[in-house]
């Protein structure tokens, strides 16, 4: 996937809405300002939001660091030009991690944002 594709993959998400932040970077959020993916300025990288539980097996892979500031959130980064996941995986990655932050508001703000994931 290209940064654009990552972009358009990430704005088809309910909810999804992108503000530039930092100096342009690129910042996809939910219900306002809860980020769930950062595409750097560049587009060079790509940051997301990973279960708890797999956060370590994440960063163990090639290519795959915890990110910059966000890491005690459970944050990966990665190099959107040479993707370390395959395309499908990746997807998923970006679904979950937009699932993971609309679970985490308040219930009256869920309805609408929730997936069944099989994305």
């Amino acid at each position: 996937m290209t940064p654009e594709q990552i972009a358009a993959f990430c704005l088809s998400l309910p909810g999804a809405r992108e503000d530039f932040k930092w100096g342009s970077n690129r910042v996809f959020s939910v219900a306002g300002n809860k980020m769930f993916a950062v595409l750097d300025f560049l587009g060079e990288g790509l940051a997301f939001k990973v279960d708890d539980d797999l956060f370590l097996g994440y960063v163990d892979r090639p290519g795959i660091h915890p990110a910059p500031y966000l890491a005690r959130a459970h944050w990966i980064n990665m190099n959107a030009r040479q993707l370390p996941l395959g395309e499908d995986e990746l997807r998923r990655a970006l679904v979950r991690s937009h699932q993971l932050v609309v679970r985490r508001l308040p219930k009256r703000q869920q309805p609408g944002l929730l997936l069944d994931e099989q994305r």
